[in-house]
This record gives C-alpha cells, sequence and structure tokens, in this order.
C-alpha cells in the first residue's frame, strides 16, 4: 500500500475509534489531536525505512530491506517503546497534553499494525517475522494502490471537518466539492497512460457521487446533525467491507485459476490470482509451471476470461483464454547469470518468474521478471525485470532492473 494511504488510514482509525480529532488547528495541540498525530504517524512508520536507500547505491534494497524490520510483528514491541517514549518526552519538552505512556503504547502499535495489515493484503509481500524468518507473505487482495480504497478512507474525515462546525458548511462543501470533481478525470487520465481505462460512465457516476457526498449534507444543514465520529466510523466501517468484498472477489478469481490449471493438468510449482487496477472486478492469475508461466486476465463482472492472446479448447467445449510465457532454453549464460549474488537476491524475491535470452551481436543478454506486477502495455517492458549482459568473453558488462 501507498505511504500516503497508510498515513489516512492511522488518522481514521484515530477519530473513528480513539477520540482523534483534525490534524490541524488555530488552537493549541490538543490530547486528541496528539492520538491523531500518534496513530497516523504510526501507520507511516514502517515505510521510514526507505531513507536507507538515500546513503546506499544498491538498487536490490527494495527486495532485501523494505518491508523487513520496521514491518515485523517480532520487531513491533520494540517500535512502541521507541516512539512512545519519544512522544512522551517531546509532549512533556512542549508541554503538551498527552495520554499516559502505556496508552501511547497502544497507540503506537495500532498505527504500525494498521500498516503491517495493509501491506498483507496487497502483492509485494512483507516480511512480518524478520529478522527470525525472511519469508514474504502476501495475501493479494488489493493493488497496491488502489484510488477507490483510498478515497473511502480520506472522505468520511473530510465530512466530518466540512460538518463540524455550522459557521463554515456552505464554503467548506463547496471547496470539497471543486477539489474532488476533477479527481475522476484525472484518476482516468492516469490509468490510461498504465493501461488500465477507466469508462466514461464510471467517470460520471463517481463525478455525481462526489456532488452528492459533499453538497447534499448542506441542505438544510442536516449534515450537521451527524457527529464528528459517527462520519469517521462509516469510513472506518465501508472501508473493511471494500475488504471483504475484494477478499470475496480473490476467492472467486483463484478459484477460477485452479480450475484452469486443473483443466490444463499443469505441473503447479507457484498459483495465484493478483488484483489489477482499476476495480475489484480485474484480476490477473497466474500458474508457475516447470518451463513457464500461464496468464489470465479475469473480468469478474462479466463472468469470463478475458480474451488476452492465445486460446485453450477442451472437451466440454469451455474456452480459457490466457497467455503462456515460456522460459528460455537453458544455456550456460542463463546458468551463470542464476550465480550471480545479485540475480539469487531477486530470484529470492519473485513469485512467477520467467527467463529471457538474446544475443546483440557477441553480447549475450539473460533476463529474469516477475509476472506479478503485470506486464499492462504491450508497448512497455514487463516491471521488475533484471537484466545481465555479458561480453563475448563471460565476463559480466552489466547489470540491473530494466527502466522504461
Amino acid at each position: 500500500m501507498d505511504t500516503i494511504t497508510h498515513g489516512i488510514a492511522g488518522a481514521l482509525i484515530s477519530k473513528a475509534a480513539f477520540g482523534g480529532r483534525d490534524l490541524f488547528s488555530p488552537r493549541s495541540l490538543s490530547k486528541q489531536r496528539l492520538i491523531t498525530w500518534s496513530l497516523m504517524l504510526g501507520a507511516i512508520f514502517p515505510d521510514s525505512d526507505v531513507l536507507r536507500d538515500l546513503f546506499s547505491h544498491n538498487e536490490l534494497l527494495m527486495l532485501t530491506w523494505h518491508r523487513s524490520i520496521t514491518h515485523s510483528l517480532l520487531c513491533l514491541p520494540i517500535w512502541t517503546v521507541i516512539l512512545a517514549g519519544l512522544t512522551r518526552v517531546v509532549a512533556k519538552w512542549k508541554k503538551w497534553e498527552a495520554p499516559s505512556f502505556l496508552a501511547l503504547c497502544g497507540i503506537w502499535a495500532i498505527g504500525i499494525l494498521s500498516h503491517i495489515f495493509l501491506d498483507l493484503v496487497t502483492t509485494f509481500g512483507t516480511m512480518i517475522w524478520s529478522p527470525l524468518a525472511w519469508s514474504r507473505p502476501a495475501w493479494d487482495i488489493i493493488f497496491i494502490v488502489d484510488f477507490s480504497f483510498t478515497a473511502i478512507l480520506l472522505i468520511p474525515q473530510l465530512l466530518s471537518w466540512t460538518y463540524e462546525d455550522r459557521a463554515h458548511i456552505q464554503w467548506r462543501a463547496v471547496l470539497m466539492w471543486l477539489v474532488f470533481t476533477p479527481a475522476p478525470f484525472l484518476i482516468a487520465k492516469f490509468g490510461q497512460i498504465v493501461g488500465a481505462p477507466i469508462s466514461n460512465v464510471t467517470i460520471l457516476v463517481a463525478t455525481v457521487l462526489f456532488a452528492v457526498l459533499f453538497l447534499l449534507p448542506a441542505v438544510r444543514g442536516w449534515g450537521l446533525r451527524v457527529a464528528y465520529a459517527n462520519w469517521n466510523r462509516a469510513g472506518l466501517i465501508l472501508a473493511v467491507g471494500y475488504l471483504v468484498a475484494a477478499t470475496y472477489a480473490h476467492h472467486v478469481a483463484f478459484g477460477r485459476v485452479q480450475q484452469f490449471a486443473a483443466q490444463e493438468n499443469l505441473q503447479v510449482e507457484a498459483i495465484g490470482a493478483l488484483p489489477l487496477p482499476p476495480s475489484l472486478w480485474h484480476w490477473d492469475g497466474l500458474v508457475r509451471a516447470p518451463r513457464g508461466v500461464y496468464e489470465m486476465r479475469m473480468d469478474l463482472s462479466e463472468g469470463l476470461f478475458q480474451k488476452n492472446a492465445q486460446k485453450a479448447s477442451y472437451s466440454n467445449s469451455d474456452v480459457i483464454e490466457h497467455t503462456y510465457y515460456p522460459d528460455a532454453f537453458p544455456n550456460p549464460w542463463i546458468e551463470q547469470a542464476r550465480h550471480l549474488p545479485e540475480v539469487q537476491k531477486v530470484l529470492w524475491f519473485v513469485r512467477f518468474p520467467v527467463t529471457r535470452f538474446h544475443k546483440e551481436g557477441d553480447e549475450a543478454v539473460v533476463e529474469f521478471s516477475d509476472l506479478r506486477f503485470p506486464h499492462i502495455r504491450p508497448d512497455r517492458p514487463a516491471s521488475f525485470t533484471y537484466r545481465v549482459r555479458f561480453s563475448g568473453d563471460g565476463s559480466v558488462i552489466a547489470q540491473g532492473w530494466v527502466r522504461r
């Protein structure tokens, strides 16, 4: 999950469950605002591990270091005590009213736990047992960046702010409507760029929905009758419901992938159903077999497998459309590349690897791709592709991630 969404989730939890208030206020920092700041920063804290990249030129840290000890359940008590202690020190120095040390430990722990959980439900993998074990569990429930989920977390907080004060509801409601009205068009443009288009109907529905959410409660001021905490509690309930719906969609998609593997009599080495942008309906089915990876793009709203590249027919007249990505035939160059320390780290991380090989003059090029990260646009190379280039005498000329 992206760091911004983590912070938004932490703020929502504090306001919905712990009496937190808005982060910014013309008044001095209150106990309720300190709760929100602590829980929000706790929800952001685990991603502080990326700061190590500022002091290192190792481009594999994203695999070997990110989402490790700062995301670890085993290290959670350590971070909780340190951060709660720092909060008490700063609050005493600034003469802020603050919860007790034990209460702050609980608040920071909940923030960090929310981050760990929301990373687990994505496809990247999170080393929750580090440093005892360096495996990367991933539940594959929602995409790493999910605008719908972020909106569900954010909008109730903005509504609670909008309808908190009778004297300001008109201009706040209009301001929020003006800010959010362009959002569907910007997101649709982004989706078009990455190859995950959003329909015009969806854009229209989202635009109307934003107008209803922000402007309708201003009519006769009925939005004022909804308590501040209740706006946020509604948002938290909707967020949980979204995750439940995504879990069910994953269950359906995974069942279809298993059916495909059984019908093809595949020797399964790895299997998964991974979310695709832009909605809960779109899923990417992947099966790793001994000589390559099978991919199936699914649209659950149609109940059918979408067209991709090639078709496989069965005796029962069912048709499941899929793409097959074969590995390159084994050769000494590939074998040599596999023994490089950097490539071994890449292969430890990947779940659905595909190996490619080609020659460029006297040079040999070996590539390792992880199809877990979707190759959405055919005119662009797959993400998470690591390339090794050899000279004619077998020495390594260059190695690293393929840049778009």
